[in-house]
C-alpha cells in the first residue's frame, strides 16, 4: 500500500507538471487532450499482452518492472526540460512510453491485491486500498502544484517523482508472496481473449465496468482543469494541485465512511444513483465562477466516484478466478482507460470545438443520459444487492 501511495502521487505530481508545461507553451486545450490520447493508445494495442501477461508472470516481477520503468519516464521529462523544450512533442513520445508501462502495471496491480487478503476480507481491503490511492490524488496534485508554483519549473516535481518511483521499487522488492504454481497452457488468441469474453458473458460485470466507462468519458473535466484554473478561476499551477487533489478529498472521506459502514444492501442502485451525481456535480463545477463553489463540486463529484469505484473493482475481483484475473483485470484497465485518458483527449476536443464551459456541462448532461440509459439496458445491474 505504500509503493502504491507512493506512485500514485508521483504520477499526479507529475501530471500537473505535464499538463501546466505543455500549456504554457502552446495555449491550447486541444493539446491537454492529446495528453490522454498519448497514454491511452498504448493500453488499446497491448491491453491483451498484458493481461495474458499478468496470468503467466509473477505479479510482483512485472510490479517490479513498471515501476523502475516509471522512475525512467520521470528522469526523461527531466532531461528535456533541462535541454529546453520549444514543442511539446518530445513530452508525448515520453507519455506513450509512459502509457505502455501502465498497461502492463495496471492488471498486474489489480490481480496483485487478491494474493495479499483472504476472500472474506476483500470487499474492505478494496475500500481501504481505494483509500490510500484516494490519499494519494490529494496529496500528489497539491504538492505537485505547490512545487511548481514556488519553484516556477517542473524540475523539482521531475524529481521527486523520480525519486517516489524509485522508493516504491525497495518497498515493493521486500514483498514475498507464496503462490501455487499455476497452469501453463501453451499461449493461443484464444486463451488471450478470454478475459474479454468472461466479461461479456457476465452482465452484472460488463454493466458495471461500461457504465463508469461511458459516464466518465464524457463527465470527465480533469483535462480541462488548467484552462480553469489559469483563465476562469485565475489561480496559478498552486490552484491547479488543488483542483486535482479536490476529487480525491470527496473520495477518501467516502472510503472511510464505507470502510466503517460498508455498502450491505443495495450496492447496485446505490452505484447507479452515485454516477448520477457525478454527472450533476460535473455540470456545477462547468458553470461555477467561483472557486470555493467549484472545490466543492470536485469534492462532491469525487465522493460519488468513489462509490462506483469500491462496487466495480470488488464485483470483477471476487467474481474471477485467479488465473483469470489478469486477463479480466486487463479488459477493465481499457474501460477505465478509455474513461479516463480517452476521456482527456474528447474534453480537450470539445473544448477546442464548442469551448471549455459548454464541454464540461454537455458532458455532464452525457453522464446523467448514460445512467438512464444503462438503468434500462442492464436490468440486473439495479438488482445487485450484497457485495460478496
Amino acid at each position: 500500500m505504500t509503493a502504491r501511495f507512493l506512485v500514485t502521487a508521483s504520477s499526479e505530481m507529475q501530471s500537473v507538471a505535464v499538463g501546466w508545461q505543455i500549456y504554457s507553451l502552446t495555449h491550447r486545450p486541444m493539446d491537454l487532450g492529446l495528453v490522454g490520447l498519448a497514454q491511452f493508445a498504448p493500453g488499446i494495442l497491448l491491453f491483451l499482452v498484458a493481461g495474458h501477461t499478468a496470468d503467466r508472470i509473477a505479479r510482483n516481477r512485472i510490479l517490479r518492472t513498471c515501476y523502475g520503468a516509471f522512475s525512467i519516464c520521470s528522469l526523461l521529462l527531466l532531461a528535456l526540460t533541462f535541454h529546453g523544450l520549444a514543442t511539446v512533442w518530445p513530452i508525448y513520445a515520453v507519455l506513450v512510453f509512459n502509457g505502455v508501462i501502465r498497461v502492463f502495471n495496471g492488471p498486474a496491480s489489480q490481480a496483485f491485491l487478491p494474493l495479499l487478503v483472504p476472500n472474506q476480507h476483500f470487499a474492505n481491503a478494496v475500500t481501504w486500498s481505494s483509500s490510500m490511492f484516494q490519499t494519494a490524488m490529494i496529496f500528489g496534485p497539491l504538492a505537485g502544484g505547490v512545487i511548481y508554483g514556488v519553484s516556477s519549473s517542473p524540475v523539482p516535481v521531475y524529481c521527486c517523482a523520480a525519486i517516489a518511483y524509485l522508493s516504491a521499487l525497495l518497498l515493493l522488492w521486500r514483498i514475498r508472496v507464496p503462490t501455487a504454481a499455476s497452469q501453463r497452457n501453451p499461449a493461443s488468441l484464444t486463451m488471450v481473449l478470454e478475459g474479454f469474453h468472461y466479461i461479456w458473458r457476465n452482465k452484472v460485470i460488463l454493466g458495471s465496468v461500461s457504465l463508469d466507462l461511458f459516464a466518465v468519458l464524457l463527465g470527465g473535466a480533469v483535462a480541462l482543469l488548467p484552462v480553469y484554473a489559469r483563465e476562469i478561476l485565475n489561480t496559478g499551477a498552486t490552484g491547479l494541485g488543488l483542483l486535482r487533489g479536490a476529487p480525491s478529498i470527496g473520495a477518501v472521506c467516502m472510503a472511510i465512511a464505507l470502510a466503517h459502514w460498508p455498502l450491505c444492501r443495495r450496492a447496485g442502485p446505490a452505484m447507479l444513483a452515485c454516477v448520477f451525481g457525478f454527472g450533476v456535480f460535473t455540470i456545477v463545477f462547468g458553470l461555477s465562477g467561483s472557486m470555493a463553489i467549484s472545490l466543492a463540486a470536485l469534492v462532491l463529484l469525487g465522493a460519488c466516484d468513489m462509490v462506483s469505484v469500491i462496487v466495480r473493482h470488488t464485483l470483477v475481483q471476487l467474481a474471477t478466478p485467479d488465473e483469470m484475473r489478469g486477463r479480466v483485470s486487463a479488459v477493465n484497465m481499457v474501460f477505465i482507460g478509455a474513461s479516463n485518458e480517452a476521456g482527456q483527449f474528447e474534453s480537450g476536443l470539445t473544448a477546442q470545438w464548442f469551448g471549455t464551459v459548454p464541454a464540461v456541462v454537455l458532458g455532464g448532461v452525457g453522464a446523467i443520459a448514460i445512467v438512464l440509459l444503462w438503468t434500462w439496458l442492464f436490468p440486473s445491474l439495479r438488482r445487485v444487492d450484497e457485495l460478496k
